[in-house]
């Protein structure tokens, strides 16, 4: 297995494995590119302002791919202008019918994702390929479990991950013949296990990058850990091109919990990094409310500063030693550290004023 090492310094990962290189709309997926981030709207892409309203809270968030439902004609309608006004690249996300996607590929979409499970007849699939090529559209091969083609069940009911890593290999065949190789593929169920088994089978066997997510995977905390759960086995291993934390929540979220992902395993640079104790008995302030005002200040902090939020004098200093601004907060008194050198005691009331000067420091 061939590998790379595009990660920031102090990794914890093995290095990256080498997929093909293909270009959305002017980003990279695989190859020497960092891990992309994803996420995907939730509003009727026919409603063109409520979706660009979206993907612009998205790419603010830091998603540097965008993908859009186009499930009917009036989806398709609203892509050119979608394109124009985004800032970000889009994919178009078929299901069912092919003419969706050869529209979506005439309105200059940046990657098209269709799903093999639903998609067609081979006809359907070859003029598909021939339109994104003629574009120079890469094309996602979404395997789904819940939607896989009649043909794998008997697979599926013995080797769940196999029949995710066949059917997603076959499609791939199939682009190729027609001489379309500009893909990547995505292998995703609901069970984490299942995802981790069938991404590592198929990078044995294939150099097409690959889109991490576990479909379905649940609500905030839920479908959070879930995600991060396979996702990490992954990343860890040096497999996995882009990424989507799929949430039954606001996406922005789905956004920021994959670059918290990332940074934590030093393959992207994402937010400061804000270290705050759980509380317990001990605790005199709200840490809670204190972590998460802190929290809010720093996101426009450079990714390598560290701010620590502590509720009592057991960790606060030892913590503050690490930490760029250290926070001890106390009953009615406030320790304010800089690089572990106490650098004042504040009422508790001036804290607020205080933490806007110390983070406008910082920046």
């Amino acid at each position: 297995m061939t590998t790379n090492k595009s990660q920031t310094p102090g990794a914890v990962c093995a290095p990256r494995r080498v997929t093909r290189q293909i270009d959305a709309g002017g980003i990279t997926i695989g190859g020497d590119a960092p891990v992309r981030v994803q996420s995907m709207t939730t509003t009727v892409t026919g409603d063109v302002q409520k979706t660009l309203e979206q993907i612009r809270e998205l790419a603010t968030a830091g998603a540097e791919l965008v993908r859009v439902t186009v499930n009917d004609q009036a989806a398709a309608d609203a892509l050119p202008r979608l394109i124009a006004e985004s800032g970000v690249p889009l994919v178009a996300d078929i299901h069912y019918d092919h003419g969706l996607a050869l529209a979506a590929a005439r309105a200059g979409i940046a990657k098209l994702r269709i799903n093999p499970g639903n998609i067609g007849s081979r006809d359907h699939v070859r003029a598909v390929a021939e339109a994104a090529g003629e574009r120079g559209i890469p094309i996602r091969i979404g395997v789904n479990k819940g939607s896989l083609h009649r043909r794998y069940e008997d697979l599926a009911a013995l080797d769940p991950a196999g029949a995710l890593v066949k059917s997603g290999l076959d499609e791939v065949e199939a682009l190729a013949e027609v001489g379309f190789t500009d893909v990547a593929v995505s292998l995703k169920s609901s069970d984490p296990r299942e995802v981790v088994a069938a991404c590592r089978r198929f990078a044995a066997k294939s150099d097409v990058p690959q889109h991490l997510g576990v479909t379905e995977a649940g609500t905030l905390l839920a479908g959070t850990s879930r995600s991060v759960a396979a996702m990490s086995v992954l990343l860890a291993e040096g497999i996995g091109d882009t990424v989507r934390i799929s949430l039954a929540d606001d996406p922005v979220h789905e956004v920021t919990a994959a670059f918290h992902m990332l940074q934590a395993l030093g393959l992207r640079e994402g937010f400061a990094r804000v270290v705050a104790c759980p509380t317990c008995g001990r605790v005199e302030v709200d840490v809670v409310a204190l972590a998460t005002r802190v929290e809010e200040l720093a996101k426009d902090l450079p990714p390598d500063r560290v701010v620590s939020v502590m509720g009592c004098i057991v960790n606060g200093p030892g913590e503050a030693k690490a930490a760029d601004l250290g926070i001890a907060a106390g009953k009615t008194k406030v320790a304010i550290y800089r690089k572990g050198v106490l650098h004042r005691n504040i009422a508790k009331e001036d804290l607020e004023e205080v933490l806007l000067e110390e983070i406008e420091r910082l920046k």
